[in-house]
């Protein structure tokens, strides 16, 4: 750890993807950046993601937030020049069910009118695409060409790497200790670095937001829940390309991931919590899916994972393979629900907004408020 310096324009707290993508923006504008971390850089939730970028989605901002994220993720080299391991091999939604199928009717015909490529495939074009996916049962399937996964270390450390080289401060091991608030206004920011001075404080902390908002006067209604995600050992004559396949109503989703498999499906009945109790039948219950939608997946075995946002443990060590074990982390309810693939989008977002400047989009329907009056929506609930 360095010392932090004595003031800065902007302080950004948290150093995963949307943490570093704002103190980016923020140092290529020019501004005076900040940014602490009080582990290692993505350190949380974010080297724990899927890394699933997509532009599918059912409204226009989440279309438009994702698809300038993804005019982003392709200019990664360049700007702020860093190789992601960006594998744009698309999204393919397997739908099952009559109601999903008619939503998806409406989704594609808004992103298509919103310039997204997504598209519905035959079932037959859906098994060209991904030869691992079994499609009993499924009725429909869309596909869009501009989605994929990128390695979200990478992404990370090209953001932090490019806020340094702009100016800015990035500074790892720096838990903040206290955020100094005098009447109603912020002026500092206090870690076991020492104290900056400053009146701006942008919060990218993910689980951890609400107790530092609070201490500057916010209510942020966030809610941690646990997730699970398992990898496969190496798979011999697995397809170049697999798309980020998913079982829509189930979340069931699977992609290549180096010689292997990365796979989950999110508990829809998990608890909020840090310290949330998570299904011990989870590996088995994803096996259970896998066996219907790809069958492969048992016959490769799980390699290994995480627990918590930090801690390794071999909880599911019998199912299959040698070992398994599963990689589970702290997922947040907050700007919508998708840090990683959107977190270019929210740099440049959170930048305007902190130098005055209109925003690409429209962002009052992500005020806090509307955590209160709605629900997420369906897709919001896969990766």
């Amino acid at each position: 750890m360095t010392s932090v310096p004595a003031a800065a324009d902007v302080v950004v707290i948290g150093g995963g993807v949307i943490g570093t993508s704002i103190a980016f923006h923020l140092a290529e504008a020019g501004v005076d950046v900040c940014l602490l971390e009080q582990s290692e850089l993505a350190g949380g939730s974010t080297s724990r993601a899927a890394g699933g970028i997509r532009a599918q989605f059912s409204d226009p901002l989440n279309i438009a937030i994702g698809l300038r994220s993804i005019e982003a993720f392709e200019r990664f080299d360049v700007r702020p020049g860093a190789e992601i391991d960006l594998r744009q091999v698309g999204y393919l939604f397997l739908l099952d069910r009559q109601d999903d199928v008619a939503t998806f009717e409406r989704s594609v015909a808004l992103q298509n009118e919103l310039g997204v490529p997504s598209r519905f495939v035959t079932l037959a074009e859906a098994a060209e695409l991904c030869p691992l996916a079994a499609l009993d049962g499924v009725l429909a399937a869309t596909f869009c060409p501009l989605d994929g996964h990128a390695s979200p270390e990478a992404v990370v450390q090209g953001y932090a790497a490019g806020a340094r080289a702009l100016g800015g401060s990035v500074h790892t091991h720096c838990p903040v200790t206290r955020i100094g608030v005098d009447a109603g206004s912020i002026h500092a920011v206090e870690t076991n670095g020492g104290t900056i001075a400053t009146q701006t404080v942008v919060c990218a902390a993910g689980v951890w937001s609400p107790t530092l908002a609070q201490a500057a006067g916010v209510e942020l209604p966030v809610l941690p829940y646990l997730r699970e995600v398992g990898f496969t050992g190496p798979a011999p004559g697995l397809p170049e390309r697999i798309p980020f396949t998913i079982d829509f109503s189930t979340g069931f989703y699977f992609h290549r991931e180096g010689p292997g498999l990365l796979f989950g499906m999110a508990d829809r009945e998990q608890l909020p919590g840090v310290d949330a109790p998570t299904d011990p039948d989870w590996l088995e219950k994803v096996m259970t899916v896998a066996e219907r939608r790809c069958p492969p997946l048992l016959d490769l075995g799980i390699a290994g994972g995480w627990k918590g946002p930090y801690e390794i443990t071999p909880d599911h060590n019998a199912l299959v393979g040698e070992s398994p074990e599963v990689k589970r982390f702290l997922y947040a309810t907050g700007f919508s629900g998708h840090g990683f693939l959107q977190g270019p989008a929210v740099g440049e977002i959170v930048r305007d907004l902190v130098l005055g400047n209109e925003p690409f989009v429209d962002v009052a329907p992500l005020s806090v408020e509307r955590f209160a009056a709605a629900a997420p929506r369906p897709e919001h609930n896969v990766i």
